[in-house]
């Protein structure tokens, strides 16, 4: 279906459950609508350019930031050298949003575009034993293993959502569409997100 090119940049923000399959249905919507996809890699990619250092990309990944922060709180040097790569990502989803359709997946980026009229806020959700069952049949895991890994990637997200708000925005809150992947599968789940950009780049176009 053709659309008129919206005036304005339209952005859709994925949140993600882990495990909910959030990044494939990225790539796959980034496919269906022919705009690019800015996932972890590429943002922190895209923020080290102004000027951290490569190996401080570690201290900020999403895997290890929040244990830091709830485990090591004297760690002073790894609070320091992550809230200064947030800084420069955050001005680097602002600045992306501001110039270019396109779909940003996580690092509170929903948050970070809250006021913005052209946003689509998404989560990508799915019930805990199906989210459990991708990760376990993906990575080979037994049931048991697969739910602790689920149990503590989730909590890690949602602590870098409260962390990185001061508190003010949980990964549910604010969100347009929440879309289950265990219900619609991963078309269905991209089907329903591009039919709100349609929609939404036919205002943006009207304006």
């Amino acid at each position: 279906m053709s659309h008129k090119h919206p005036a304005q940049p339209v952005i859709i923000t994925i949140a993600r459950d882990f495990g909910a399959e959030g990044h494939e249905i990225g790539k796959m919507l980034s496919l269906e609508l022919g705009i690019p996809l800015y996932d972890n890699e590429l943002l922190v990619r895209s923020s080290l350019r102004t000027g951290d250092a490569i190996d401080q990309m570690a201290a900020y990944d999403e895997q290890l930031a929040d244990e830091f922060m709830a485990f090591l709180p004297d760690r002073v040097d790894a609070r320091s050298a992550s809230d200064r790569l947030f800084a420069s990502m955050s001005q680097v989803i602002l600045d992306l949003a501001a110039t270019k359709s396109c779909i940003i997946e996580g690092r509170l980026s929903d948050y970070l575009l809250r006021n913005n009229p052209h946003h689509i806020a998404v989560l990508v959700t799915a019930p805990l034993a199906d989210r459990v069952e991708i990760v376990r049949a993906k990575r080979g895991l037994s049931k048991k293993d697969g739910k602790k890994l689920v149990k503590r990637r989730q909590k890690a997200r949602e602590a870098f959502y409260k962390r990185y708000s001061g508190g003010k925005w949980k990964m549910t809150d604010g969100k347009d569409l929440v879309v289950n992947r265990a219900k619609l599968g991963r078309q269905g789940c991209v089907d329903v997100i591009a039919a709100a950009y349609r929609f939404k780049c036919a205002e943006a176009a009207g304006e």
